[in-house]
């Protein structure tokens, strides 16, 4: 077998991650691997002379970027369904849904999602405005952050949900005046629809997989984190999973992250082991990762906080937020799961909850030893001082969704507000963590917000919402930065989305980073991003032209 590169990328820059040589002008690829990352005479003379070689015109290099908290069935799902993520205000949506269910008189249900809660009067949708464009039809629609869902009058009908009907004790039911619901549910509210909605065919699942797969690819992205893989008979993304992967259709480096579900407990644990043996031997996809919920968010005040949320005219209330697994019971299920050798993937946004979690990881550490099973947190939205050197001291990972560090119409009027001045000031604290020595990774949790890595470098890098990029309500973004002394350098962005990410993921010996020997995942930008200012339209003006998964071209933008 010839030892000459059969590709080249050459005339650019490369931005390697390898500290020894940060920088490089070309690279060469051989089968899967580099061989060859330096100067542009280095690469040529590693080439063959059957070797193809691209001529970047300038572009710039960089690893492939890794998603480390994303939804890809649930995303690609949702677009091939009624997408709401193209609108932006109440008009906006409801004309989208009476189009698709206008151009869908076949189906029972009319489902899709990804509305913004800053489009309605206090983030709040209602089940009359539904019915008004659909009739009598049920419609089930989860919000972009799938912690509410707007509902018909019929879905409540078909669910049983009256005015007489509990609020679960991981969720609400939004109601009016007389205790009857408007159409709004919150967190395990919505399962009580979910329930009764037709089950996702194993077809459906690979269709949403794949259209999720191409528009990852056209971002950059190589390698991602689902963070919330299912593996029942009426949800069951794993199996679609390990379909593609087994007939090779699935071009990303996938990691599972199956559902704790909260109610039940170490029974769980054995299926968890089938899984992960049931990937063992399938072609890039692990199935290494439990994922537990342990709150919800700020705007339904279903977060886990540590004092109360604020009333509208800023005084304390009752409300203190929902922790979904009992912190005691979280402790033992975090060890359990440590001695299984699963990584565990926390969601915590409040910072009860997130203290919560860092306790369960202490107890894990403290019963079984440093496992460096790579545990990760993700969210973070709220983190108290006190808390913020113990991911350092806990190898304990901080998974930031760098995007929502900005002054967006759902952070200046339905969040802030009920938090009060001293607790917004600790939101999203990105630059402190890693200050003080914690470990960084960045993902999207798209479809909750675009996926695009470089919308979410830039909000990193200058805490400000990209032009263009923000959602609800006809306003312009806030261009004041948000809390700018947590804004971090584009360098120290990049690493977290390529080899921070590829550490959480466990990828990182092989990828996230362009060094001889290692896996050619990479992605081609059209511009230097280190050269980029405002006036060319920021970081998140630049865009991807190329994405290689093993040295095979999986996207190519066209016309570049």
């Amino acid at each position: 077998m010839s030892s000459s590169a059969t590709t080249a990328l050459v005339g650019g820059s490369v931005y390697t991650l390898d500290a020894a040589r940060p920088w490089a002008q070309a690279c060469a690829i051989r089968g899967d691997r580099l061989i060859a990352v330096g100067s542009e005479a280095e690469v040529r003379e590693a080439c063959g002379p059957l070797a193809e070689v691209i001529d970047l015109k300038g572009q710039m290099v960089v690893p492939g970027f890794q998603d480390s908290h994303v939804h890809p069935p649930m995303g690609g799902v949702e677009m091939l369904r009624c997408d709401l993520t193209v609108g932006r205000s109440r008009r906006d949506y409801l004309a989208i849904v009476s189009s698709y269910a206008t151009a869908h008189p076949e189906l029972e249900w009319i489902q899709g999602g990804g509305w913004s809660m800053p489009a309605f009067p206090n983030g709040l949708p209602s089940a009359s405005d539904l019915d008004d464009v659909v009739g009598a039809r049920p419609v089930y629609l989860p919000n972009r952050d799938h912690h509410s869902a707007w509902v018909s009058s019929r879905a409540l009908e078909l669910a049983g949900i009256t005015a007489d009907t509990p609020d679960p004790i991981d969720g609400r039911i939004e109601r009016d005046g007389s205790g009857r619901p408007t159409g709004a549910l919150h967190d395990g509210a919505m399962t009580l629809v979910e329930r009764i909605l037709p089950a996702l065919s194993p077809q459906d699942y690979i269709e949403g997989i794949l259209a999720a797969q191409a528009y990852l690819h056209s971002l950059g992205i190589t390698a991602w984190q689902d963070a919330w893989v299912t593996s029942t008979p009426s949800q069951d993304s794993f199996g679609a999973y390990l379909s593609l992967a087994g007939d090779g259709r699935l071009t990303a480096r996938v990691v599972a992250a199956h559902m704790w579900e909260r109610g039940r407990g170490a029974e769980q644990v054995e299926g968890f082991l089938a899984l992960r043996s049931a990937a063992a031997g399938a072609d890039r996809l692990r199935a290494s990762s439990v994922k537990i919920m342990q709150d919800g968010v700020c705007e339904t005040f279903t977060a886990a906080m540590l004092t109360p949320y604020l009333d509208v005219h800023g005084h304390a209330t009752d409300k203190c937020g929902i922790s979904f697994v009992d912190p005691e019971s979280l402790k033992e299920d975090v060890t359990l799961l440590d001695t299984e050798g699963f990584q565990v993937h926390v969601h915590a946004i409040g910072d009860r909850a997130v203290r919560e979690a860092l306790d369960a990881f202490e107890a894990a550490r403290a019963a079984n030893g440093p496992s460096g099973l790579r545990h990760h947190m993700a969210h973070l939205q709220v983190v108290h001082p006190d808390d913020l050197g113990r991911f350092a001291r806990l190898g304990v990972a901080a998974n930031f969704q760098p995007l929502w560090a900005c002054a967006d119409e759902q952070m200046v009027e339905l969040t802030m507000p009920f938090l009060g001045p001293e607790r917004s000031a600790l939101q999203y604290p990105i630059g402190s963590v890693m200050s003080r020595g914690g470990p960084v990774a960045f993902g999207s949790d798209w479809p909750v917000s675009s996926p695009d890595p470089l919308a979410q470098l830039h909000v990193a890098v200058n805490r400000r919402a990209p032009e263009g990029l923000h959602y609800g309500g006809d306003g312009e973004p806030n261009d004041v930065p948000f809390l700018p002394d947590e804004r971090i350098g584009l360098a120290e962005g990049l690493r977290a989305f390529t080899l921070g990410s590829a550490y959480v993921n466990n990828l990182d010996g092989e990828t996230g980073s362009l060094e001889v020997g290692k896996l050619a995942d990479l992605a081609v930008i059209d511009r230097n991003i280190f050269e980029l200012d405002d006036r060319d339209g920021g970081i998140a003006g630049a865009r991807v032209t190329m994405t290689m998964v093993g040295g095979d071209v999986v996207y190519e933008r066209a016309g570049a």
